[in-house]
């Protein structure tokens, strides 16, 4: 009962999920697009 230590705040900022996956969206956004494409025409030729 003698620590009155009433901070809630962390003592190191936490790091942003967000923040950490901003770098990678130049790769992973035509990588996925071009998956997009390829599973598309292959729907549609399939269908044909």
């Amino acid at each position: 009962m003698s620590d009155h230590n009433t901070s809630h705040a962390p003592a190191a900022p936490s790091a942003d999920a967000v923040e950490n996956v901003v770098p990678l969206i130049p790769l992973v956004l035509p990588v996925v697009g071009g998956i997009m494409i390829f599973l598309l025409a292959f729907i549609a030729v399939n269908m044909a």
